[in-house]
């Protein structure tokens, strides 16, 4: 192991276009149907739709966040039907699947969408067996990242001790509260929609571009 590294026993991932590349563009397909829901919940254009989507990710956090400010939108439904997409677009990663198996410690999975469409997709690229938990936006208690409370939920559920946790997320703004906890950070840098945003060197210790390379990397046996 890296020796910057050695002092980690707890691994959190991210998932969308963290765990799989932007390039897959399947949030693209997330992207249409929330248009698709808002569509239907304002009887507005896809235009308007748009906006509304856009406005609400920046001001809240998430699409989600917003509509259920806004308009009392019931997460379960909103979840279900943003979710219900194909996954012909992942492949299954070979090197990210062989360097999670490789990690000493516990693997985590943290993420602002829901623990079903989470296990579709980890099962899509083949590290589905890697996970010790799964943290979702329901165990987050419908706070996104990076709502601290989500982050403090997320070490109390599994006796996480952030000094010796480390978090890996391709929005560099959602390492500000995992850094404030006392967590190393590693921003993945891989052009991820809005991705740079309120990216900061005060509170991300690493950048990388992919993190199966990464982890095959600083997990090379110095001899």
């Amino acid at each position: 192991m890296d020796p910057r590294f050695a002092h980690v026993r707890d691994w959190i991932f991210d998932l969308d276009n963290c765990l799989y590349p932007p390039s897959s563009r399947l949030f693209d397909l997330i992207d249409e149907r929330m248009g698709g829901f808002i569509e239907r919940l304002l009887g507005c254009d896809s235009v308007e739709a748009k906006r509304v989507q856009k406005r609400h990710f920046h001001e809240h956090g998430t699409t989600l966040a917003g509509l259920m400010a806004t308009h009392d939108v019931d997460p379960h439904d909103f979840l279900g039907d943003v979710h219900d997409i194909p996954l012909d677009r992942l492949v299954p990663d070979e090197r990210l699947a062989t360097g999670l198996a490789n990690l000493a410690g516990r693997k985590f999975l943290f993420t602002n969408g829901d623990a079903p469409y989470a296990r579709r997709v980890l099962a899509a690229i083949g590290v589905d067996g890697h996970f010790d938990g799964l943290h979702d936006i329901h165990a987050s208690q419908l706070k996104p990242k990076p709502d601290p409370h989500g982050y403090a939920l997320l070490c109390e559920r599994f006796a996480i001790d952030p000094s010796h946790a480390l978090m890996v997320e391709d929005m560099a703004g959602n390492l500000r509260s995992a850094k404030a906890l006392g967590m190393t950070t590693v921003w993945v840098d891989n052009g991820s929609e809005s991705g740079a945003h309120d990216a900061d060197s005060a509170f991300i210790d690493h950048t990388i571009a992919d993190v199966g390379e990464w982890l095959e990397t600083i997990l090379k046996d110095p001899a």
